[in-house]
C-alpha cells in the first residue's frame, strides 16, 4: 500500500467535485485485487468537513493555504513548515494537486518538494520546471471548458491512475446518516437559501415565495442553512416550511438532501452536496463562474438564471451589476416549475427558458 497526497485547498464543494479523482488515487495502478492506497487529502478548513465524507480518503489534513483563502493568511516560514513537516512525517512519496483553471499547482508543488516528495503531478499553464513530474497543459492536454469533476478526473489519469471497474465517475460520499427524526415522513422539497458570496444569491423574499408556492402545490418544504443563516432561513420557511437553519452539521445535512425529491440551491457547496447523494438540483446559478464548468454534476439538473449576463465570467464575490439581473429576474414561479419538472422526470432544459430566449433575442 503506497502513502499518496491529494490536494486540493478550497471549500466544500470543490473538494466534492474532486470526489472521483480521489477515488482513482485510491484504487491506484495496482493490478485488480490489490491491496488500495492510502490517500492523505490535503485542504482548506472548509473543505476539511467535505473531505471526511469522501470514499477513499483515508486521513485529512487542513492547511490554509495562503494564495487559495480570501483572505488569504500571512505566508510565513512558520506556516509554510507546518505543511512541510506534516508531509515529510507522513512518509509521502507521491502528491496530485487537483486545482481549478486560475489557479497554479506551482506554489504547492515547491512545498511538498521541500517535504521530499517525489513524484508531483498538476495542470499548469506555467511552465513548471522541475516541480511537476507530470504536468498537463490547459488548453493542449484538456480543454477547459469541462465539468470540474472530468478536469480531476483526468489530472489523475494522467497521472496513472484509473477508477475501479464499475465506477462511474459520479460524487459520491459515504455514510449518509438516518435523518428520519429530524425531518418526518413523507416526501419534500430542500429550499436552500444561503451562497457563500452575495454575487451568487437569489434574493430571500424570492426565495419565501417560492416556498408559499411549493407549498401551494402540495409540496413540503424543508429549509436549510448554517448557524449564522438563521434570520436567513427563518424569513425563507415563513410559517409552515420546517426550518432547520443551525440545526445540521455537513453529514446531517446530506441526509437531509438525499431524502429530498429536489434540491433549490445557488451555485453554493450544497448544491454539489445534492449531487453527491444523487439529490436532483434546480440551481439558481450566477454566470460569474462558467456553468459547464461548475454546474451540479451527474444528476437531473435544471439551470436557473441568465447565463449570458453582463456579470458573466468575472468571477466577482460582489455582483458588479446594478440590480443583479443574472438572478433578480428569475420568478419564483419559474423555480417551482424547474421543481415541477425535475419531480416529474421530464429531461433537463439545462438552462431556463427565459434565458434561451433572451440569447436568441440579442
Amino acid at each position: 500500500m503506497g502513502r499518496l497526497l491529494v490536494a486540493r485547498l478550497d471549500s466544500m464543494g470543490d473538494v466534492l467535485l474532486a470526489g472521483p479523482a480521489v477515488r482513482a488515487v485510491a484504487n491506484g495502478r495496482q493490478p485488480e485485487g490489490s491491496q488500495p492506497n492510502h490517500v492523505v487529502m490535503v485542504c482548506g478548513r472548509q473543505g476539511e468537513g467535505a473531505a471526511s465524507m469522501l470514499p477513499g480518503v483515508a486521513e485529512v489534513y487542513s492547511w490554509d493555504c495562503p494564495w487559495i483563502m480570501n483572505p488569504g493568511p500571512r505566508m510565513t516560514g512558520p506556516h509554510a513548515d507546518r505543511l512541510i513537516d506534516y508531509v515529510r512525517n507522513s512518509r509521502i512519496t507521491e502528491a496530485v494537486i487537483l486545482t481549478s483553471f486560475h489557479q497554479s499547482p506551482l506554489p504547492l508543488a515547491l512545498l511538498l518538494r521541500l517535504a521530499g516528495v517525489e513524484r508531483i503531478s498538476g495542470a499548469s499553464t506555467d511552465y513548471a520546471g522541475s516541480l511537476l513530474d507530470i504536468r498537463l497543459k490547459p488548453g493542449e492536454d484538456f480543454p477547459e471548458d469541462q465539468p470540474e469533476a472530468e478536469r480531476a478526473l483526468g489530472i489523475a489519469r494522467a497521472a496513472g491512475f484509473r477508477l475501479p471497474a464499475g465506477d462511474d465517475g459520479k460524487l459520491r460520499v459515504g455514510h449518509v446518516p438516518d435523518v428520519q427524526e429530524l425531518v418526518g415522513d413523507g416526501p419534500y422539497v430542500v429550499v436552500h437559501p444561503g451562497t457563500a458570496v452575495p454575487a451568487r444569491a437569489w434574493p430571500p423574499l424570492h426565495h419565501a415565495a417560492a416556498v408559499e408556492l411549493l407549498e401551494g402545490a402540495g409540496h413540503r418544504v424543508v429549509v436549510t442553512g448554517g448557524p449564522d443563516e438563521i434570520p436567513l432561513t427563518a424569513t425563507v420557511a415563513g410559517p409552515s416550511a420546517l426550518d432547520l437553519g443551525g440545526r445540521t452539521d455537513l453529514a446531517t445535512l446530506a441526509g437531509v438532501l438525499a431524502r429530498a425529491d429536489a434540491v433549490v440551491t445557488g451555485n453554493t457547496g450544497p448544491a454539489h452536496l445534492a449531487a453527491a447523494v444523487g439529490t436532483p438540483v434546480a440551481c439558481l446559478f450566477s454566470p460569474v463562474v462558467p456553468a459547464v464548468r461548475w454546474a451540479p454534476y451527474g444528476v437531473p439538473l435544471e439551470l436557473l438564471g441568465d447565463q449570458n449576463a453582463p456579470c458573466r465570467l468575472t468571477r466577482a464575490r460582489v455582483c458588479p451589476v446594478p440590480g443583479h439581473p443574472c438572478l433578480d429576474t428569475v420568478s419564483p414561479e419559474e423555480v417551482v416549475q424547474a421543481v415541477e419538472r425535475l419531480i416529474g422526470g421530464v429531461s433537463s432544459l439545462s438552462t431556463h427558458v427565459s434565458t434561451r430566449r433572451k440569447a436568441r433575442d440579442r
